[in-house]
């Protein structure tokens, strides 16, 4: 039995793919704070809170990861470890100001990547469904 979110196409993420997903969000947000901060002339700068950790290691929670080769046992201790230590992570190093060219570096290549990840999974999404009908 699967336990958590699947991707859109209705199987687990791979593994690489699953590690990515909290530095990818947070990246993302981190990167899109920084543009709106530019945009509205703001005086404060992206920050690495504890907050968007915990929000990144829900996420991570969140979406099911299946390596096939892997026994139960190690994948539900990945599946509780990964996260916590993300969310850990975020509590050690909460506050961390990140400048805004480097938020706006990483953040924006790291947005674009997420959503062709999503439009991906949406084309795979798309093809299953022709291969069933097809039957």
């Amino acid at each position: 039995m699967l336990s958590g979110i699947l991707d859109m196409s209705g199987r687990p993420l791979s593994l690489r793919a699953w590690l990515a997903i909290p530095f990818l969000f947070a990246t993302a947000v981190l990167g899109v704070v920084a543009v709106l901060g530019v945009l509205i002339d703001a005086e404060w700068q992206a920050t690495l809170s504890s907050a968007l950790c915990g929000a990144a290691a829900a996420v991570t929670a969140l979406v099911d990861v299946h390596p096939r080769t892997w026994p139960a046992c190690r994948r539900r201790c990945l599946r509780v470890a990964y996260p916590t230590a993300i969310f850990a992570f975020g509590l050690l190093f909460g506050g961390f100001t990140v400048p805004t060219w480097v938020a706006t570096a990483i953040g924006l290549p790291a947005l674009v990547t997420l959503v062709i990840l999503c439009r991906q999974a949406d084309a795979d999404d798309a093809a299953d469904e022709d291969e069933l009908s097809r039957r």
